[in-house]
């Protein structure tokens, strides 16, 4: 796609008389726009082709509004003692609110984020300057190619929140890419995707089935409704080799403005329905969510 130059849209909101420029420009993967959020100072929502990507508040880079990002900082939270620095991988950038959130509340943290689409990168660098202070190195690569540069051992937590179209691109799915997260990360390391699935939630057992051909531990958190089959939503996939603060994270996703469950054991198992792990060869992206879920 060619690019163009950001243009910004006056858009009145209630932080008193003055309003507010959205910045629209193209990027790689589509039209991005930085919409001010109504209700939050220095806030913004990331949006791309329309649908919302991530939402950043500059002066509390602590507060997550999107609830997959929400059930993400949980694992996060409960990652280590807190406030004890970790090593993180961020697969998929966005405007990188969840590396400013292990910053703000892990200080001294060492991250790196892998993200394909240099255009919003400079965009997000650009617009929404990240702290000086925080150990975050952000690489324009492939996922995959960019985790491949990630020492053995490295990390205590890869988090994979990649979309192209709004969908998991197919080499992120299988279980040949769990191989290479599990070599970055530390024995005791936590892998954490942010999936996206509807009725009849085939990609999502698959998923699940493809991490539990390669992880001892594994959780899963979502609505009820998507886990019925009910509607398009996501899904945190949580895995490890060692145990996971089941308890923990079944307390704090029920505690959310919109609750969510958490599968595991026995359940998590049924759940797959017989789904065989995917490999690079029978590998698929998730599919495209319907229009109805962005109005």
């Amino acid at each position: 796609m060619g690019r163009s130059r950001s243009t910004r849209q006056t858009r009145d909101t209630r932080r008193g008389a003055a309003a507010v420029e959205a910045v629209v420009e193209a990027v790689d993967g589509g039209l991005a726009q930085l919409v001010p959020d109504p209700d939050r100072n220095r806030a913004w929502t990331l949006l791309i082709d329309g649908a919302p990507q991530s939402h950043v508040d500059l002066d509390d880079p602590a507060y997550l509004s999107f609830e997959y990002q929400r059930r993400l900082g949980h694992v996060i939270d409960l990652l280590a003692p807190p406030g004890k620095p970790v090593h993180a991988v961020h697969l998929g950038g966005g405007a990188f609110t969840l590396a400013r959130y292990t910053a703000a509340t892990r200080p001294r943290s060492t991250q790196q984020v892998v993200e394909r689409d240099a255009a919003l990168v400079q965009l997000v660098r650009r617009e929404l300057p990240l702290d000086s202070n925080a150990r975050i190195r952000v690489r324009s690569a492939d996922a995959r190619a960019g985790l491949a540069k990630v020492p053995d051992g490295w990390a205590d937590l890869v988090l994979a929140d990649v979309f192209s179209g709004a969908r998991t691109p197919a080499h992120l799915t299988s279980t040949e890419f769990l191989d290479e997260v599990r070599r970055a990360l530390k024995p005791s390391g936590v892998y954490a995707a942010n999936l996206a699935d509807g009725p009849p939630l085939a990609h999502l057992r698959g998923q699940i089935a493809t991490a539990a051909a390669r992880f001892a531990e594994l959780a899963l958190i979502a609505d009820p409704a998507v886990l019925r089959g009910k509607r398009f939503g996501n899904a945190v996939l949580v895995a490890s080799d060692a145990p996971l603060p089941l308890a923990d994270l079944t307390r704090r996703a029920a505690s959310d403005p919109h609750p969510g469950r958490v599968e595991h054991g026995k359940p998590l198992r049924d759940f797959t329905g017989g789904a065989l792990p995917v490999t690079d060869d029978t590998a698929a992206a998730s599919p495209a969510p319907p229009p109805s879920v962005f109005r």
